[in-house]
């Protein structure tokens, strides 16, 4: 079965804190992340500047080849994106989602001890920036909040 090559959303992750999130149809988009979506660890996760955490899904699959048993959800990603080029995905970078939602990548996610159980022998710095520059989840901040659905456009903006 082939991906639809055109930007979208593959999947979009909430919890009520904690890995892995759950996949849902639709979200609000919000100042302070997604409708439905909570963190345990208010000093390292969420807030405006870290509203969101998105993942590439061609990111999860190479992992998956490599071995790792992570999957969409598993990194702790609110939005699994298909079909994008991530190495543009860099601060300051604007995206548009849909027809009305906004962002802005504010930086590059720290891989946490939670996600260990996803990667082989617990090694989280294999989506470290610093380690394997081009590989890590990144954070944005909501610029125009509204509403996300599997399926929806991604555009660059910026």
């Amino acid at each position: 079965m082939a991906l639809n090559s055109t930007p979208h959303i593959f999947q979009i992750n909430v919890s009520d804190g904690g890995v892995p999130k759950t996949a849902v149809r639709q979200a609000e988009a919000t100042a302070f992340g997604l409708t439905g979506d909570r963190h345990r660890d208010l000093d390292h996760h969420g807030g405006p500047e870290r509203a969101l955490c998105l993942y590439s899904l061609e990111k999860i699959i190479a992992l998956q080849e490599e071995g790792h048993p992570i999957f969409p959800g598993a990194a702790g990603e609110n939005l699994t994106l298909a079909g994008v080029d991530w190495d543009l995905f860099s601060p300051g970078l604007r995206l548009q989602l849909g027809e009305t939602v906004v962002i802005e990548i504010t930086r590059f996610t720290t891989p946490c001890s939670s996600l260990a159980p996803w990667f082989i022998e617990e090694r989280i710095g294999r989506i470290s920036q610093k380690q394997h520059p081009g590989w890590s989840r990144v954070y944005a901040r909501v610029m125009q909040p509204g509403l996300v659905c599997v399926g929806n456009e991604v555009k660059l903006l910026s």
